[in-house]
């Protein structure tokens, strides 16, 4: 098969464009590298066509579909850097997500993959875990209601699509949240501050291989990847201290919850699992290695969020 995959050069782009391209798929890989990095893909694949650029871009895209025409589109590719930029939010995820969108439509493409944030849901979600059934509420941040609008987009489209709605992905390429900003604090001996949020942290190479399943036609609509479990912030904090291989454990600060931020993101997979099958969740521990063993190879890139956070500089 033919697939566009945004976002190729990003945490879970490079990951689904890997798995594709080892069986056979060829990929057309887009990202504009603004949180990417061009090193997640090889220089030159039998199987990858990589492209520099902007979904927002409406004639390159187009351009890419006629060219092309791909049978699946795996769309990853996001703005999250800046809670307050909120114009390069609104261009990337709502209009690249609609040029996409659009595109896929008029040139027939047979399925359509997208990652919705589980902040959707807004920070003070009605349930816990969060049933697919729970009402959106996005007017949290620029980033959750522009990942919804591009998502309604698709529900409008008549497309076949599934959605997977995340709460926090995370492993190797990881460049945004905790992980990165506790890995490089604790590196450069610098204190890190936890608060008692809890958050549903997920395995990047476990979700790529679910994507595959999901381009191969199992499921259609919105599903949650989720383990179904949360896990408090100190537990990845203390993860990251053993990978590191610290001689002495430096105490995080506990620091209150932030107003924008949710005390817990809790998804119900059922239907996932109904649909995808029953899927062996790597532990925690394991997948933070990985990432870390990443960060000394690769470094880390920018400490980003889409959330405000308190103070990192103390």
């Amino acid at each position: 098969m033919k697939v566009i995959v945004t976002g190729a050069a990003g945490q879970v782009g490079s990951h689904v464009a890997e798995l594709l391209m080892a069986r056979g798929d060829h990929v057309i890989g887009i990202d504009d590298l603004t949180t990417g990095r061009r090193e997640h893909l090889p220089e030159t694949h039998e199987n990858l066509t990589y492209v520099d650029g902007d979904i927002a871009d409406k004639a390159l895209l187009d351009s890419l579909f006629e060219e092309h025409k791909p049978d699946i589109v795996v769309h990853t590719a996001a703005s999250y850097k800046n809670p307050d930029d909120w114009y390069t939010d609104t261009v990337t995820n709502a209009v690249g997500g609609a040029n996409l969108v659009k595109a896929s439509k008029e040139t027939g493409v047979g399925r359509f993959i997208y990652f919705q944030t589980a902040l959707c849901y807004g920070t003070k979600p009605m349930e816990s875990p969060i049933t697919l059934k729970h009402p959106k509420d996005p007017a949290n941040s620029s980033y959750a209601i522009t990942k919804t609008a591009a998502e309604e987009f698709l529900e409008y489209s008549g497309l076949d699509f599934v959605t997977f709605r995340l709460a926090n992905v995370i492993g190797p390429r990881n460049v945004s949240g905790p992980l990165p900003i506790f890995y490089q604090r604790l590196r450069d001996g610098k204190k890190c501050f936890v608060t008692p949020a809890r958050r549903d942290f997920v395995y990047v190479g476990d979700l790529a291989r679910n994507v595959i399943k999901a381009v191969d036609g199992t499921g259609h609509g919105a599903y949650h990847f989720s383990s179904g479990g949360d896990i408090a912030i100190k537990e990845l904090y203390d993860a990251v201290v053993v990978a590191l291989n610290l001689n002495e454990y430096p105490e995080p600060d506990l620091q209150p919850l932030g107003p924008d931020d949710a005390p817990s993101i809790l998804l119900d997979p059922s239907r996932t699992l109904e649909d995808f099958g029953e899927i062996e969740f790597t532990p925690l521990k394991d997948f933070v290695k990985m990432a870390v063993d990443y960060y000394n190879e690769h470094g880390t890139l920018g400490e980003y969020t889409h959330l405000r956070l308190q103070d990192k500089a103390k």
